[in-house]
């Protein structure tokens, strides 16, 4: 009879549920970002980017400024010099100049300052140098962060697919947008067998709107845009959509001698 309680015993202990621990709850899964959060982490990725671009070309101007300038503004300064035009007319209401984005500390750089990019740039597309000035002023007032409303970027404004069909790797960076802008503005010229009023007009609001129109497109800012710069050049702005041809006042610049 003991024996049957002990086995018993044991049976209903081997029966008995193993007391368990209390289960924590599972965590919710993550809830994903918002669109206004994901467009804004976007937004500050983009600003510290050209924060950082903006700042590498504020050093490098301070470092270069001595040496590059120093040699090529003594021989180059002087009345006509190509980097100290007077200011253009007061810019049209959306030009790129007003539409800088103000997160970004982005002052307009010396003149000064991007006269050896574009001397550089003007000499191996056989341009005129105050030709390539004029159309950064009249594009971004010389603020190499400036973004227009419609996506152009640096100081020569460029849409991002021109940007990337030459190669800009930084838009925001003063040599490589110049270079490209110089580029692609030489490429409209030769499109328009020099006819430099149609050249800039295709500059401003694209040769697809210049061929529709037969000449310069009757939009406010291309026809104000052509005239400033035309103006600005000391050539008679043309009347009308459809300008008379012209050409590049000025012959190219010859390559500078190596130094001794």
């Amino acid at each position: 009879m003991k024996s049957y309680s002990v086995l018993w015993l044991i049976v209903s202990a081997a029966a008995a549920p193993f007391p368990t621990t209390a289960q924590t709850p599972a965590a919710p899964p993550p809830s994903k970002p918002s669109p206004e959060a994901t467009a804004q982490k976007q937004r500050e990725t983009t600003l510290a980017a050209m924060q950082a671009s903006v700042e590498k070309q504020k050093a490098a101007v301070a470092a270069s400024i001595a040496a590059s300038i120093g040699k090529q503004g003594q021989s180059l300064a002087g009345k006509g010099s190509f980097f100290t035009l007077a200011p253009l007319a007061p810019p049209t209401q959306n030009t790129a100049a007003q539409a800088a984005m103000p997160d970004v500390a982005c002052d307009p750089v010396p003149e000064d300052s991007v006269a050896p990019a574009v001397l550089g740039a003007a000499q191996r597309e056989s341009l005129d140098p105050k030709l390539l000035t004029a159309v950064i002023q009249q594009e971004s007032g010389f603020r190499p962060c400036a973004i227009s409303d419609k996506g152009a970027q640096g100081l020569m404004q460029l849409m991002p697919d021109t940007a990337d069909r030459f190669s800009v790797k930084d838009p925001f960076d003063s040599k490589q947008n110049i270079d490209a802008g110089a580029k692609y503005l030489k490429e409209l010229i030769t499109r328009y067998s020099g006819n430099l009023g149609l050249a800039l007009g295709a500059y401003n609001a694209g040769p697809e709107a210049v061929d529709q129109a037969g000449g310069i497109p009757n939009i406010p800012e291309t026809t104000d845009y052509v005239k400033s710069i035309l103006t600005k050049l000391g050539l008679q702005p043309p009347a009308g959509q459809t300008p008379t041809p012209v050409t590049d006042p000025v012959p190219p610049v010859p390559a500078a001698a190596p130094q001794q």
